[in-house]
């Protein structure tokens, strides 16, 4: 059995669009998630092999960066915007959704950080296992969590903002990771 290290498959889109990016990079979760469990397996079968070890570092670099500016991108970006083109009943329905998904952010952090731990032995070759990880529970989450905001927070938030307001995100969005106006990364 060979493990395949993660990569990123979805289709590449730029801080032009930032409901689009978002989106995408549920897919390279996805797939991130997926390594995961591939690595349980591969695990079991090989040990701490170099494939475990890269594998264990690109899903360290992965959920430490990408996946942690994602959250930020969600949290102090546009949450907020959608909020605040809301009124009445619809707002109080979207603090609840919004307020949600922080918790399920804070849920899936602290998840990660008990994780990342045991992929850390991993890269080191000082562990050969990730028995006790609950790696199903954390995939599960960010599966619910992904599913939840595909289908109720995207569409709100494509509905309501403007072009303004989604221009004024995307460059929330690559000032956070350090770009220029030329550079682009995965979110």
């Amino acid at each position: 059995m060979t493990l395949t290290l993660p990569g990123h498959s979805a289709p590449a889109v730029g801080f032009e669009v930032p409901l689009e990016m978002l989106a995408a990079c549920h897919g390279r979760v996805q797939h991130q998630c997926e390594t995961l469990l591939r690595l349980v397996t591969h695990l079991q079968i090989h040990g701490a092999d170099r494939s475990a070890q890269e594998a264990a570092s690109a899903v360290m670099r992965y959920f430490d960066t990408a996946a942690r500016h994602h959250h930020e991108d969600e949290e102090q970006d546009l949450f907020p915007a959608v909020l605040a083109s809301m009124a009445g009943s619809d707002a109080v329905c979207l603090r609840e959704l919004t307020a949600s998904l922080c918790s399920d952010h804070r849920a899936l952090e602290q998840r990660w950080a008990a994780l990342r731990r045991r992929l850390l032995q991993i890269t080191g070759g000082t562990s050969s296992t990730l028995d006790n990880a609950d790696i199903p529970g954390f995939v599960q989450l960010y599966e619910q969590h992904i599913a939840r905001e595909e289908a109720e927070l995207l569409p709100v938030a494509a509905r309501l903002l403007s072009e303004a307001e989604l221009d004024r995100i995307g460059l929330a969005m690559r000032a956070r990771r350090g770009l220029g106006a030329a550079q682009t990364e995965h979110a």
